[in-house]
């Protein structure tokens, strides 16, 4: 992928975080979610970016094993731009040798070719630490260069508290995160790489024999999850980034994607218990709502020196909300169009803005209003008339 198309991607994706983003836990003020034992949670619903409910959200945390899934960002990344090809064979330096018998492997050799393919899947299905390092060395060249993509990544993509350390999440002081980065980092992998995603859903993994069960349980015990990541150590203790994927009811077609993160869980089976209380309360205790279609008209502006006397006003995406269940009835759009708009303006030009705004008056979401059409300037004389008009329209 070139660097213009990479950072258009990038800002593109940003934008869409930015664009409609709940007030985190103000839409669930009347919608308790339910007790858990973890010491850091964020619940958050991918299909319209926006946070359900959380607890300690930016607490530092040690995030043991959940680091694989930016290790594994950046190989997705690697294989996306050509720089590595999934069939690829590599040989893994000496540096796999480091990894402790008590750790988590996928049981690589070091000098023995091994493909891409293999190394991926142990990453991700066996959680293997001898897989991070050598995927490292593959798309970085040492551990150490890797590492520092893995930091400039993050603070790319709004990762703001996070700092890694190694490439496989092994105990270290300068190596944290937060269940809110983690919950953005999940997000943007599901979103930035759905051809590799289903990797994350895979049960069982062989290697040289030697055949290993994926550490999420919920994939056996939801049929609807289909991914992340484990992670545990003595200090962070269990940790679970889910996602699952349920039909929206009376609408068929669509799906409804939820993420839940919980960190410092005391034992395997809470972490498990807590994220499937979590997910159940996104989908019980929430639904979607389409408030704008792309492409729909939400009013139409003024515009002035243009070709036209007006342009409409839209957004650039459907334009999906998670509300408390029952309460969207509640819930007014605020419009707020630049003033005055004047030509020339391209189509998808953000003009404007939308609030969504709650019966009490809180500030639920906003998305940028851009422009539906085109509009070149106009002729000389009628600029002039125009711009005439503005000014005596102006007050003062």
């Amino acid at each position: 992928m070139s660097l213009c198309k990479s950072l258009r991607k990038r800002y593109v994706l940003l934008a869409s975080l930015c664009s409609i983003a709940l007030l985190s836990n103000r839409a669930s003020a009347q919608t308790a979610p339910p007790a858990v034992n973890a010491r850091a949670w964020v619940l958050m619903d991918s299909s319209s970016n926006q946070i359900l409910a959380s607890q300690n959200a930016e607490a530092r945390m040690e995030p043991a094993s959940l680091t694989k899934i930016m290790t594994a960002y950046l190989v997705f990344q690697a294989l996306q731009d050509n720089k590595i090809r999934i069939d690829e064979t590599v040989l893994p330096s000496d540096a796999v040798r480091s990894v402790g018998k008590d750790e988590s492997r996928m049981f690589i050799e070091a000098n023995k070719p091994v493909s891409v393919h293999d190394l991926l899947y142990g990453l991700i299905v066996e959680s293997g630490n001898d897989a991070a390092i050598a995927l490292a060395e593959v798309v970085g060249g040492t551990q150490s260069h890797f590492v520092d993509m893995m930091n400039a990544e993050a603070q790319a993509i709004g990762m703001s508290h996070t700092h890694f350390a190694d490439v496989n999440g092994m105990p270290e002081p300068n190596h944290y995160t937060t269940a809110g980065d983690l919950a953005i980092l999940a997000m943007r992998l599901i979103h930035d790489f759905p051809q590799d995603y289903p990797i994350f859903s895979v049960r069982t993994f062989s290697y040289d024999n030697i055949r290993q069960l994926n550490r999420n349980r919920l994939l056996w015990l939801d049929p609807t999850v289909d991914g992340l990541k484990t992670g545990h150590t003595d200090a962070a203790g269990y940790c679970l980034i889910a996602s699952a994927l349920r039909p929206v009811p009376g609408a068929p077609g669509m799906a409804r994607r939820v993420i839940s993160v919980v960190m410092g869980d005391p034992t395997g089976s809470d972490r498990v218990r807590d994220s499937l209380k979590m997910i159940d309360f996104a989908y019980d205790a929430f639904e979607e709502v389409a408030f704008y279609k792309a492409g729909q008209a939400v009013e139409t502006s003024r515009l002035y020196e243009g070709t036209a006397l007006s342009v409409r006003v839209g957004v650039a995406k459907d334009l999906m909300l998670t509300v408390p269940a029952g309460q969207d009835r509640g819930i007014k759009p605020k419009v707020s169009i630049l003033s005055p708009l004047v030509a020339p303006l391209a189509a998808d030009q953000k003009v404007g803005n939308v609030e969504f705004v709650s019966t009490d008056g809180r500030v639920l979401a906003q998305a940028p209003l851009v422009a539906l059409d085109a509009v070149p300037r106009a002729g000389l004389l009628a600029r002039a008339w125009d711009f005439m008009l503005l000014h005596l329209d102006r007050p003062g």
